[in-house]
């Protein structure tokens, strides 16, 4: 075997010794109809258009649905706006990307929407692959993504399968968002040079918002790189944040 498949053998061996797979849908409850009611299970699967959608949140995927909040879910709906934004604890300088950084969250049942930076993350918090996020990354609105989605003791948790082959999660690979006792969003993300972004809510789930700077983050990969080095190095800088930690 070359060199370069002994490398990636290893690489996998590693991601899957320290993986957990879990590919089978959770069971759906059972839900009794009521004249008039919308589940989540009655809407469409939202997707990120060709593109990203622009500087305007398209209109909200999940506005008709009448589904009570699973429990343990955090109540994250609304429109966000990044407020203090921390890289390693200390604050994001002035004119960093960050601070245009709008989201929007829809959430029905166990079904979360979540729409920022030009794409639609829509996904069931079961903590299955099968019914997390299957779209596209933010960096280039061309490679794919998958993502499992989760609520644990209240807070919204995102694990990314780095490899889309090999349908596996690490457990504490994870992005969070969660509400602190003043009622703001806290989005944590430890890979980008240990992120912490606390946000205000500025509208409702139901409200529109057009930015007005079309600014995008840093990084991403390469025109030319394969998508196995890149998802990869996103693997290195998790282990190279935790190892921080």
């Amino acid at each position: 075997m070359s060199r370069g498949g002994i490398g990636v053998a290893l690489a996998l061996a590693i991601v899957a010794a320290a993986c957990s797979r879990d590919t089978t849908p959770a069971p759906k409850p059972q839900r009794t109809s009521q004249p008039g009611a919308v589940t989540a299970d009655d809407i469409p699967v939202a997707h990120t258009p060709p593109g990203g959608y622009g500087l305007s949140f398209p209109a909200p995927a999940l506005a008709s649905c009448t589904e009570s909040l699973v429990a343990g879910a955090p109540d994250l709906r609304g429109i966000w706006k990044a407020l203090r934004p921390e890289r390693d604890g200390e604050p994001v300088p002035e004119g960093d990307y960050i601070y245009s950084y709008v989201e929007r969250i829809e959430q029905c049942g166990d079904r979360i929407v979540d729409m920022g930076g030009g794409t639609i993350a829509d996904a069931r918090a079961d903590g299955t692959v099968a019914n997390g996020v299957h779209d596209v990354s933010v960096w280039d609105y061309t490679t794919p993504i998958q993502v499992v989605a989760s609520y644990e003791r209240g807070v919204f948790v995102l694990r990314p399968v780095l490899i889309p082959a090999l349908p596996f999660t690490i457990s504490w690979l994870k992005v969070t968002r969660r509400l602190d006792t003043e009622g703001h969003m806290v989005w944590t993300r430890p890979d980008r040079g240990h992120l912490m972004v606390t946000f205000e809510r500025i509208g409702s789930p139901t409200d529109g918002y057009t930015k007005q700077d079309a600014r995008r983050p840093d990084g991403g990969p390469a025109p030319g790189t394969s998508q196995w080095l890149y998802r990869l190095g996103t693997l290195w800088a998790f282990f190279t944040a935790r190892s921080d930690s």
